[in-house]
């Protein structure tokens, strides 16, 4: 039966969340807490790469983690970001966080509908004049690069930030009384191995979201029992509930 879920995700902001429904409808306990935390690299890391950000006109960005690390590494280094830098988002949420570090002008910044990569391309082939910097994750896939290779877009990536371990406290370990973990990303499933070296799944319950996370599970020789998304169950929380249901039947 289950009773207590660990959620590897930080605590929604909102009331309104999908997991608090799931919550009160199934009379279960959610516990939200990452595995893996994101920290910006030092700026002698990043002078490792041989990257001079004005020397782009435009940036990338596809999380609002690259908008920190951008603007932080910017004030380490002493560098004034111009007030003629594009932006190029891939959702219009991660371009209004922009207005955090700089003033919101429509003009220099650019946003895509869907929240894919693909989305925001055409965008950026209108403005094919523009040298793009694309701040990126310590973790990461080609996708993105192969795509503006595709379209002869004058590009450079560099990884300003990384995922690390969150680890857990001893105390946090000798309480660990989980009857289902869910993960979102390969990385929370190191950290599960980093964490738990011994880990012994017996009837522990494992949800994941996407089939990188899945295929890490199980090249960790785990067994994965909820596998989202799928066509019926597009997100992580419509997945769960249908599991739950299942499981009370």
């Amino acid at each position: 039966m289950i009773k207590k879920i660990l959620v590897s995700q930080p605590k929604p902001t909102s009331e309104k969340s999908p997991y608090y429904d799931i919550a009160e409808k199934f009379n279960v306990e959610l516990v939200f807490r990452p595995f893996i935390k994101v920290e910006g690299i030092s700026s002698r890391d990043f002078r490792a790469q041989k990257v001079n950000i004005l020397d782009y006109t435009a940036v990338v960005f596809t999380s609002r983690h690259a908008i920190d690390h951008y603007f932080t590494l910017a004030k380490e280094l002493r560098i004034n970001i111009p007030e003629d830098m594009k932006y190029f988002c891939v959702t219009e949420t991660i371009a209004l966080y922009i207005q955090k570090y700089v003033q919101y002008r429509k003009r220099k910044v650019f946003f895509g509908s869907t929240g894919k990569v693909d989305d925001l391309i055409p965008t950026m082939v209108k403005h094919k004049t523009e040298k793009y910097l694309v701040p990126m994750s310590d973790v990461h896939n080609d996708t993105l690069t192969n795509l503006l290779d595709s379209k002869k877009l004058n590009h450079k990536e560099c990884v300003m930030y990384k995922t690390v371990s969150n680890d857990f406290t001893q105390e946090e370990i000798d309480s660990f009384d989980y009857d289902m973990l869910i993960f979102f990303s390969p990385s929370g499933i190191e950290s599960l191995t980093k964490n738990f070296p011994n880990f012994n799944q017996g009837k522990i319950a494992i949800g994941t979201f996407g089939p990188s996370t899945a295929k890490a599970v199980h090249d960790a020789g785990l067994r994965l029992d909820l596998e989202a998304p799928s066509e019926k169950y597009p997100s992580m929380t419509s997945a769960l509930q249908h599991f739950l249901a299942i499981q009370e039947d």
